[in-house]
């Protein structure tokens, strides 16, 4: 029992005469994952066996394989014989099975051995159709927060995750024992998701402790689609590829969000690093102080009581704001003075700041030296070959009187007022 290629391409409606009937697959959707076949032209006058049941095939009989389909021909519940190549085929009762694999891996055939028909005197055949495209757009979404530890907040977020995810069926006679029900005539992929997601979503759970466990921080995880999936791929192709015959193919987060307390906690630690930068906090102080007198303006009881009151709080806390403010502006200007010291090593590349390179030891190039206008390099203060001074590139603001000496560079915008350097101009 078995079948017989005989074309590749068309038939026309003479040549289809010559055989009982036609079977091809019946609607088959993107998500459709297995579907029965039916007889083509089951109404036509030219169609000789309009006795017989709709899906049971006679011998003799031609069906119909497209592209991306995987025919089986069952007899009493059991694979008879398949094929995974596009085309036409013979229904003849008295071959052995033909196999057709196509581009499938070898084990379907294991997997056929262990299911075929024992061989019995056929009586009644059925032809079913498992989808081999990509079964793509299965959504899901995670309904509790997910544990992430990240290595860079140094604590446990929680996370949620949103998207879609697609299946292909490797292993089609393994998918349709293990994972269609039985006495259906057509499955659709959400038929049969509700157990599949769930250990999805546990799969899901060990791909993003890996990521964690790796040392990823958790604003990557959205960027890391393809390593999700290859994680995913290797938590469940024992379960869904080995089991069941299907893998993972891809994975797509559309949206990653935290719960309130790691939002409270992210955005805490974010404000503590920019408050680092000197700048930054410059900024905040004379903002309060500003946002401090508006207020004081806009006083109900007046702009005078309003005012007094400033004045009365600057007495008790203008200390601490001058002292806040000088203290800023003072490590500006260390972090101003050791980035006009910083060179690199034209032998390594290394950051230093010192005459002799902190990994390989070289010495500072023209001790530290400076190329003057005529393209001279010198390391004193006069050019050796025009006489023009070293350049300094001192910076006071015209604003707000905010100084900086000795800088390698020139300072576009000041840095406590942000009013342009009209010395650029």
């Amino acid at each position: 029992m078995g079948i017989i290629k005989v074309l590749t391409s068309a038939i026309g409606g003479g040549l289809a005469d010559s055989w009982l009937e036609v079977f091809e697959a019946d609607n088959m959707g993107d998500n459709t994952v297995m579907t029965k076949g039916v007889a083509v032209r089951r109404d036509s006058k030219r169609n000789r066996n309009i006795k017989g049941e709709p899906k049971a095939v006679s011998n003799g009989s031609i069906i119909h394989v497209y592209p991306n389909q995987f025919m089986m021909l069952l007899e009493g519940g059991k694979v008879v014989d398949y094929t995974a190549e596009e085309g036409y085929y013979r229904v003849d009762n008295s071959t052995l099975p033909s196999l057709f694999n196509g581009e499938l891996s070898e084990s379907v055939k294991e997997t056929f051995r262990r299911v075929e028909y024992g061989g019995t005197q056929p009586s009644a055949q059925v032809v079913y159709f498992i989808n081999l495209q990509e079964i793509k757009g299965i959504k899901f979404g995670t309904k509790n927060p997910i544990n992430y530890f990240d290595t860079f907040y140094n604590s446990e977020l929680f996370l949620r995750a949103h998207g879609t995810y697609s299946i292909r069926i490797t292993d089609p006679i393994k998918f349709f024992y293990e994972a269609i029900p039985r006495n259906k005539d057509r499955v659709d992929i959400q038929d049969i998701n509700e157990q599949y997601l769930s250990e999805f979503l546990t799969a899901f759970q060990a791909a993003i402790n890996r990521m964690s466990a790796e040392g990823q921080k958790i604003s990557y995880v959205t960027s890391k689609s393809m390593e999700i999936s290859k994680y995913m791929s290797e938590v469940l192709d024992k379960d869904w590829k080995a089991t069941r015959g299907f893998e993972v193919q891809s994975v797509g987060i559309a949206s990653i969000s935290y719960d309130e307390e790691s939002m409270k906690l992210i955005n805490m630690r974010n404000r503590g690093a920019m408050m680092s930068d000197p700048t930054i906090r410059e900024g905040f102080v004379q903002g309060s102080v500003a946002r401090g007198i508006e207020a004081a303006g806009s006083n109900q009881s007046g702009a005078m009581a309003g005012f007094l009151g400033v004045g009365i709080g600057m007495q008790a806390g203008g200390g601490f704001v001058g002292e806040a403010s000088r203290s800023n502006q003072a490590q500006m200007e260390r972090e101003s003075a050791k980035s006009a010291n910083m060179w690199i090593c034209p032998e390594c590349k290394a950051e230093n700041e010192g005459k002799f390179c902190q990994n390989c030891g070289k010495a500072r190039p023209n001790g530290g030296g400076w190329v003057c206008s005529c393209g001279t390099e010198n390391g004193g203060n006069f050019c050796i070959n025009c006489g023009k001074p070293r350049p300094t590139n001192d910076f006071k603001c015209s604003n707000c009187g905010y100084e900086v000496k000795g800088i390698a560079q020139k300072i576009k915008f000041c840095p406590n007022c942000g009013k342009p350097n009209e010395q650029n101009s």
